[in-house]
């Protein structure tokens, strides 16, 4: 009998993963593949655990950005932006599921664009006037004001707009497959590093209330593998108790919610000082007033609403090499969410397709001014080999949670009531995993070399010192023509492209073994999967075989209709 019923097991075919999850054959494989479709409550529950893993990280970016937008003490302007990055984040992973890579990878904001635009808005033709850092003398409804923000939200806008267009171009043309050949774990290693380690002073003028990391760090680290008991119903065992790994799947979002209620509790009981000026006040939740009571409850983002885009020459430059930098991102966020979703490598044509799904989201985050674009996220990437769940129906249900929270304005008014030291604390941690998932490419070189070990600190230590010196030293760029100052001066203070510029000369110029390098083994696929590269990869609807016969032809429209477009914007502003 069992010898029957093995061979019925294996006449089954196997392009499902619930057969490896029902036979136990294999506990490394995922419980769902890629094209696999779990239960509707199932499905729910995994696109909200989604949405949470990624709420930390795309709501960061705009707090961190409205610093440099002069938006510090207008709460409820930020609740917007959050509101707006969410809703062009669920356009583009559902985009991304349907018409890109076609792998379960959520799309949010990008940290690789952060910097760049952090520096431009750091210059002295940026920088925010002096009354605007003071809450006294800021009036939130005043022209001046709404001016002042706005004038450098459509700087940024129209420059990612630009900047979204390189993007297009290299995935649509193919070009990134070549592009590749390249950049290895030597260049993006102090690239990605030194996002996290840039952004140093975000989390530390902030901590002054350690309390959210203190919780983080014990439910990531120390209570992870803890599970806490939860009622669960099934019709074999009826109504028992199930091990839930919350302190795993949610320790961000649980330090957050802990120590927001504190501080709640802390305002309502007046413990916390009501005196600016004295230590503690950040951390009342009341400081940033009734944000929420006037945050409508509807509101549908909509392109140019802050006015029409205007492009910087020194932004777009700076902005670029941070686009640069999230395309090598990606295609190793692609393999290895191929690898963890069960599904066969991921072939040129889908990466191509992935980036230039990619590049256009960036070109609709700045036209719905976000003041950031849109990248495939690591984080979710690695959820997938926590819960063991690869399909994209997940991924693309918690796209649409996405759209419809990004309209509901008091959703994103709640967020910006977190206190500053809140979030401070959330920023340390998570700026310094970024910077150790860097550091964590290294471990496909031979960090035994002599070379390797050179080509990586020198580039880490130089994007340190280079900025840090050009930014003491303001008159050393002084050419006599302000535009190539500024492009210039970006550039030099942009820490990820100084480090990731002298990875990639080095790595390609002295010599080395692709063994060596580590592009052996990041070349090098994972095991051959049941799954067909055609039944994950090619396009829905029937439109695969046209996609692709007229491949050339679809590239060359969308390039013409992008070029023709910004032609157009060009002239109407001229």
């Amino acid at each position: 009998m069992d010898e029957q019923n093995n061979d019925q097991l294996k006449t089954k075919t196997d392009k499902s993963c619930k057969v490896h999850r029902t036979t136990d054959m294999d506990k490394n494989k995922p419980a769902y593949c890629v094209t696999d479709v779990p239960p509707w409550y199932l499905c729910i529950f995994l696109a909200v655990q989604h949405y949470l893993t990624a709420f930390s990280g795309i709501i960061s970016i705009p707090l961190i950005l409205s610093e440099g937008l002069c938006l510090q003490h207008d709460s409820l302007t930020q609740s917007l932006l959050i509101n707006n990055i969410f809703f062009v984040s669920g356009i583009c992973t559902v985009m991304q599921v349907i018409f890109g890579v076609r792998l379960p990878i959520l799309q949010g904001g990008t940290f690789a664009l952060v910097t760049p635009a952090m520096a431009v808005l750091s210059t002295p033709q940026w920088k925010c006037p002096a009354w605007t850092q003071n809450a006294t003398l800021v009036n939130t409804s005043s022209p001046v004001f709404i001016e002042e923000w706005q004038t450098r939200m459509r700087v940024l806008q129209g420059s990612i707009m630009v900047a979204s267009v390189l993007q297009i171009l290299v995935g649509f043309s193919g070009f990134i497959g070549f592009l590749m050949r390249f950049i290895g774990p030597l260049t993006i290693a102090p690239t990605v590093s030194l996002l996290g380690l840039s952004l140093y002073t975000s989390a530390g003028d902030k901590v002054t209330f350690l309390k959210t990391t203190a919780l983080i760090i014990l439910f990531s680290q120390y209570l992870r593998l803890n599970p806490l008991p939860v009622p669960a119903y099934s019709k074999t065992k009826k109504l028992h108790t199930s091990k839930f790994y919350v302190f795993q799947i949610m320790p961000i979002l649980l330090g957050l919610a802990i120590s927001w209620l504190v501080c709640h509790l802390l305002t309502v009981f007046d413990v916390l000082p009501s005196d600016p000026a004295h230590y503690g006040y950040l951390a009342r939740t009341d400081v940033k007033g009734d944000v929420v009571s006037e945050a409508s409850w509807f509101r549908l983002p909509y392109p140019g609403q802050w006015g029409t885009p205007t492009v910087n020459l020194a932004a777009v430059v700076g902005l670029l090499a941070g686009i640069i930098c999230s395309m090598a991102e990606s295609v190793g966020d692609y393999h290895a969410c191929a690898r963890l979703a069960g599904a066969p490598p991921p072939p040129k044509h889908a990466i191509s397709r992935g980036i230039g799904i990619e590049g256009i989201g960036c070109l609709l985050a700045g036209a719905f001014g976000t003041g950031n674009g849109t990248t495939s996220f690591s984080e979710n990437v690695a959820a997938l080999g926590i819960t063991k769940v690869g399909s994209r129906a997940v991924i693309l249900l918690s796209g649409l949670f996405m759209i419809l929270l990004g309209m509901l304005g008091k959703i994103g008014a709640i967020f910006t009531t977190i206190p500053t030291p809140v979030t401070g604390g959330m920023f340390l941690i998570m700026f310094g995993v970024i910077a150790a998932a860097g550091i964590s490419n290294l471990q496909f070189t031979d960090m035994n070399s002599s070379r390797n070990i050179f080509v990586f600190g020198f580039s880490v230590f130089s994007a340190l010192a280079i900025p840090d010196w050009i930014t003491r030293n303001p008159e050393f760029l002084e050419t006599g023509v302000k535009e190539v100052d500024q492009v210039l001066r970006v550039l030099l203070t942009t820490h990820m492209f100084v480090g990731g510029s002298l990875g990639f000369f080095l790595d390609n110029t002295i010599p080395g073994t692709k063994q060596e390098r580590g592009l052996q083994a990041w070349d090098k696929a994972p095991l051959e999967d049941s799954l067909s590269s055609e039944e994950v990869y090619d396009l829905p609807f029937g439109i695969t075989s046209f996609s692709k016969g007229h491949r050339h032809f679809i590239r060359l429209f969308i390039i013409l209709f992008i070029t023709g477009w910004l032609v157009l914007k060009s002239t109407e502003e001229d």
